[in-house]
């Protein structure tokens, strides 16, 4: 079955695979999708990950899932913000920051995917992916 929105996809094996206390969740690979996992990664919210590429563009991301005491997830909650219907941009101002700078924002600039707090930093607005917390 075609996906349309592949990020949303990437949100959602990753939320119901933490729903079912998965180990570790396969997903398709794309340059975006290991971006957005070396994020995660970066910040302590997944453990690791691997990317097995057999193509040129063909190829799967192994992601391994972070849980805390008593198998609670690290991650409590994903929400995609820009869709393909509708894209949301923001301005470096503009980025959100939520839970006391404790929530991720995961900005698509014309610098590659990163933090909403370093393209802050940085000066630079973007489109708004997704946040994590």
């Amino acid at each position: 079955m075609a996906v349309n929105d592949q990020i949303a996809d990437f949100l959602t094996r990753i939320r119901n695979s933490l729903k079912s206390q998965h180990r570790f969740v396969d997903i398709d690979w794309s340059k975006m999708k290991q971006n957005i996992a070396e994020i995660l990664k970066n910040h302590g919210l997944i453990e690791n990950f691997l990317v097995k590429v057999d193509e040129k563009k063909r190829g799967t991301i192994r992601i391994f899932l972070k849980y805390s005491h008593g198998r609670r997830p690290v991650i409590q909650g994903l929400k995609r913000i820009s869709k393909p219907g509708l894209r949301r941009y923001v301005g470096h101002e503009d980025i959100p920051k939520f839970f006391g700078n404790m929530g991720l924002s995961i900005v698509s600039t014309s610098q590659g995917v990163m933090p909403g707090k370093e393209a802050s930093q940085k000066g630079i607005g973007g489109e708004l992916l997704c946040l994590i917390w």
